[in-house]
């Protein structure tokens, strides 16, 4: 019998024996210190969450970029060329001349 009272001890209220009243404003400062880096480590998982998203997003404007700058790049090409400028300049009755420039020399003294 002496053995289940031991065990009754034991098993009978062993979280009232640790968090009594006493325990509690022993370690208050402890509790609040473990309370504030649980509320440090949320917030920082929120912080590296909200920063991998910009990151991500960041990424995909810089992809649209590309495409809009590839997209004018390819577009001006295409309008330089001498053909399109023909096309465009000819209502003006402007034309290619077929004549060969002339080179003018000076005379050194």
């Amino acid at each position: 019998m002496n053995t289940n009272n031991k065990t009754e001890n034991k098993n009978g209220k062993p979280l009232q024996r640790l968090f009594n009243s006493e325990w509690i404003t022993n370690n208050l400062f402890f509790i609040l210190f473990i309370s504030f880096l649980a509320v440090l480590y949320i917030a920082n998982g929120h912080v590296a969450d909200k920063t991998i998203r910009d990151i991500s997003k960041t990424k995909n404007d810089i992809k649209d970029l590309q495409y809009q700058y590839k997209t004018l790049k390819s577009e001006v090409m295409f309008k330089t060329e001498e053909t399109e400028i023909l096309k465009k300049v000819e209502p003006m009755g402007i034309q290619i001349n077929k004549e060969l420039p002339v080179k003018l020399y000076t005379k050194k003294k």
